[in-house]
Parts: C-alpha cells; sequence; structure tokens
C-alpha cells in the first residue's frame, strides 16, 4: 500500500501521478504505517469499524503466550448476544473457562485500556488472570496496532469479576508509535471507542484522526503544485 490511498480519501480529485512528490516528506513514517497496516485494514479504520475474525485472534494469542508462561493455550469464541467466551489451559489450575462481556475498549492519545467482566465467577487468581489478560487483550487488536511486546505482564485493576488492562505503557513501546508526521504520533491518530463481539468475530468501531496542520500541510502542497483535476 503506498501513501496516496489515503490522501486521496481526504482530498478526492488529486491526479494521482503526481500526488508522490507531494508525499515524499511523509514517507519515513508511511514505512512504518505501511507495514502495519494493509490497504483493507486502514479502510475499514478510516470508515470507522474494523471486524477482526476469532481465528485470527487466537493466531495472534498462541504467538504471544510463549513457552515458558503459566498458561499454555487460550481460545476465544465470540458470540452473537456480545458474550466472549474464553478457554485457557493452565499449568496449575488445568482447565479453566470464562465467559464474559468487554465493557471497555478504548485507545487514544491520552489513554489504552480494556475492561472484560466475567460472569458467572470471580477472578481468583489475580496473578494468573493478569498474565493471560494482559496477552488477550493486545492480541485481540494486533490487526491495529501491529504485534506489540508485552514484557512479563501489562498494569491490570481486578475487581470482583471486572479486570481492567491498561495497554498504553507497550503500545508507547511499539513500532507505530515511533511513526511521526509533523511532530504527530500516527499511534495518537488512532482512535478506538469499543469492541462488540458477534458470531465468530469481534467488531471495534475505530476513527482516523489527522490533525488539522497535516490536513492544511497536504493541502497546500496540493494547491501549490496544481495537482487537483
Amino acid at each position: 500500500m503506498d501513501m496516496p490511498a489515503i490522501v486521496s480519501e481526504y482530498f478526492p480529485g488529486i491526479n494521482m501521478q503526481q500526488i508522490n512528490e507531494v508525499v515524499e516528506k511523509y514517507q519515513p513514517a508511511w514505512q512504518i504505517i505501511s507495514h502495519t497496516w494493509g490497504h483493507e485494514t486502514l479502510q475499514e479504520i478510516m470508515q470507522g469499524q474494523v471486524s477482526v475474525p476469532d481465528e485470527v485472534i487466537n493466531q495472534a494469542i498462541a504467538e504471544n503466550l510463549g513457552q515458558d508462561g503459566p498458561v499454555q493455550s487460550v481460545k476465544l469464541k465470540s458470540k452473537a448476544n456480545g458474550r466472549l467466551e474464553i478457554l485457557a489451559k493452565t499449568k496449575k489450575a488445568g482447565r479453566i473457562e470464562f465467559s464474559g462481556t468487554i465493557d471497555d475498549f478504548v485507545h487514544n492519545s491520552q489513554e489504552s485500556h480494556v475492561t472484560y467482566k466475567v460472569k458467572e465467577r470471580a477472578l481468583k487468581d489475580h496473578g494468573l488472570a493478569s498474565w493471560f489478560f494482559s496477552r488477550m487483550s493486545l492480541s485481540m487488536a494486533q490487526k491495529l496496532f501491529g504485534k506489540v511486546d508485552l514484557g512479563e505482564s501489562l498494569p491490570t485493576n481486578i475487581h470482583g469479576n471486572t479486570i481492567t488492562v491498561d495497554y498504553k505503557s507497550a503500545l508507547d513501546q511499539s513500532e507505530l508509535a515511533k511513526a511521526t508526521i509533523k511532530e504527530h504520533r500516527v499511534l495518537d491518530m488512532v482512535e478506538i471507542k469499543s469492541a462488540v463481539p458477534h458470531d465468530g468475530y469481534i467488531t471495534f468501531t475505530t476513527s482516523l484522526n489527522i490533525p488539522e496542520d497535516i490536513q492544511r500541510d497536504v493541502l497546500d502542497m496540493i494547491l501549490r503544485r496544481g495537482l487537483v483535476d
């Protein structure tokens, strides 16, 4: 995917044969962006909804578990009633099953967190819950942020049967956080407002908030070079 795809979404009527010269100054950031998002994913982010199948999330979870952790496997299954079912196999407790809801899945320039509420049971082993919910949270959004190094675990808050994972520190170390345009981090331009399970997939409500000074800069270059048809 090249940068003219996104420019044309914001500025219809651009002469696409010449636009590469206009956006050359943004290419260093665009190399990271294009590595993180495919063309289809970027379009979905801009259109406000990104749907991620369970099998994609489960593959990402498997890659993030590692070999030496307390959890051997985790499988999630999204349901049409908005529930998210989780089946985990652990070294200590064996098979564990959860069913619950995603009460919050938020990312913006100020905060990044996910809150999951388990139904019909409490989270007794806080250390274990923190470990695998940390990995599950960012695996769910790997299509949006790319692969992120979680370290040992992420900051979590557990109250009764509700767990909140703060993944801002992990995202701040991601490749996407290194991509900047006019001193604005691309990571901060992406917003996630919610995540809702459906039958076999999760839909993320998103937006791409390009700062006004970047929009003005691109538009100014387009007008000065006479690239509008």
